[in-house]
């Protein structure tokens, strides 16, 4: 990070300590439209508003910020933290999800000159025990982003059949006892339903061991947060959508924390960028062979050490960039 930068942790609250803040506006700033480039001037949606800390960075250097997210507390937060920018008509927080941002009335018809995703759990919502992400005894299984929503992840382990199971723990939290635990989910909630976090620990223990933990309880209730939120889903349809938002030029930047999201987000923005899709056999060209875009990060931006010092979320951070032709 150059020294002219704010420090790591300038844009942190109570409520999220945001990652990659610098490498997020650098990219974003990458951008080529009719509106100039750099940020100063730039309309940008911040998808994943949180408490408003990437946004808050945005608003600094200049854009313009519509804030997307589906948890009422987050755009209770952004909207206090931000009240000088909403009122100068800098700011705005809309309610929904940016899997489904054609859905969202707030934004129809509307283009931005970049768009950023922050993925995964705010820290405030992981510290909400009321919320139900985290494997601290006694905490409900909750795990919705939408409080909402169904099912919770209690309604996910006591109704899903055993295949099911298997599969979110395989292909989510890559466990290679998957199947085992599986079975092992099945087998309790006969006896009693799983209700709160010491549960699904109790389950993982008796499969794994009596010397697993942390590490492998904080893989697998992702796994099941993942599940309940169909976030892998949800990111593969909504990716296109926001890259059709994008006005020619414009930025889509992307921060995950899983390998299926990095996966995803890394053979979208390789397609898009691939003048001809067609199978490699084919005779003729039927996809137009035209690229959409280009990459603006050939392997994913990863925090630093000074960082993750401060901030051990961001270990996990991988941030990718796409750029629409102009």
């Amino acid at each position: 990070m150059a020294s002219a930068d704010p420090p790591i942790t300038a844009y942190a609250s109570d409520w999220h300590a945001p990652v990659l803040v610098a490498e997020c506006c650098d990219l974003l700033g990458q951008r080529t439209t009719a509106t100039g480039s750099g940020l100063p001037g730039a309309r940008l949606l911040d998808g994943t508003l949180g408490g408003g800390g990437h946004t808050a960075a945005l608003l600094e250097r200049g854009a313009t910020v519509t804030g997307l997210d589906r948890d009422p507390a987050a755009l209770e937060e952004a909207r206090g933290r931000l009240a000088a920018e909403l009122r100068a008509g800098r700011f705005e927080a809309v309610e929904g999800n940016h899997d489904e941002v054609d859905a969202v009335l707030a934004l129809t018809g509307r283009t931005f000159d970049g768009i950023l995703l922050d993925l995964g759990v705010s820290s405030r919502q992981f510290d909400d025990d009321a919320r139900g992400f985290s494997f601290r005894p006694g905490v409900p299984l909750d795990m919705r982003m939408d409080p909402h929503a169904e099912p919770d992840a209690a309604g996910l382990l006591n109704e899903s059949d055993e295949a099911e199971l298997a599969r979110v723990f395989k292909e989510f939290g890559d466990e290679p006892k998957a199947r085992r635990l599986a079975a092992e989910v099945v087998h309790r909630r006969a006896r009693q339903p799983f209700a709160v976090s010491d549960d699904l620990v109790g389950a993982i223990r008796a499969v794994l061991g009596p010397r697993s933990g942390a590490p492998e309880f904080a893989r697998l209730f992702q796994a099941v947060r993942i599940a309940v939120n169909d976030e892998l889903g949800g990111l593969g349809r909504g990716l296109a959508a926001l890259r059709d938002r994008l006005e020619p030029g414009g930025v889509l930047a992307v921060i995950t924390y899983h390998s299926g999201e990095d996966r995803l987000v890394k053979h979208a923005f390789r397609d898009w960028s691939t003048a001809c899709t067609c199978p490699p056999k084919q005779p003729v060209c039927t996809c137009g062979g035209v690229a959409r875009g280009a990459l603006l990060t050939r392997r994913a931006v990863t925090a630093g050490d000074a960082e993750v010092a401060v901030n051990a979320r961001a270990r996990s951070a991988h941030l990718r960039a796409w750029r629409r032709a102009p």
